[in-house]
């Protein structure tokens, strides 16, 4: 796959619910280990749409239909690329993390536009 396509591909994947693909994808791109995928919350976070554990390398979600929500997908992904990072002291910031997502979304929605105009 081209370099160019490698984001809106993720995101393609977890939108076509091949979440776990994304996830071995990211994974080998950034060279990593694959985190797991869990339906639930642990305790304490159950105001949110997911976290990420770094005790277990897991990535755990609300509900399944957040299988198929990239930015939610790509924002977890972010904390467990960060705790692999050897600079421990910047483990990744949520916002660091939002941004890391939304950049994926926006290469996704630029491919996307041009796909459907026939642009290069």
């Amino acid at each position: 796959m081209a370099q160019d396509n490698f984001k809106p591909h993720v995101v393609w994947l977890i939108l076509d619910g091949k979440t776990e693909d994304a996830l071995e994808a990211l994974a080998k791109h950034y060279d990593v280990s694959v985190p797991k995928l869990t339906v639930g919350l642990p305790k304490g976070h159950q105001k949110a749409f997911g976290c990420y554990t770094n005790k277990n390398q897991t990535i755990s979600v609300l509900n399944s239909d957040v299988f198929q929500n990239p930015f939610v997908i790509l924002h977890e992904f972010y904390h467990h690329l960060r705790s692999k990072a050897v600079d421990k002291m910047h483990r990744g910031t949520e916002g660091n993390a939002d941004k890391f997502a939304l950049d994926f979304i926006k290469e996704y929605q630029i491919f996307t536009i041009r796909a459907a105009h026939n642009l290069p």
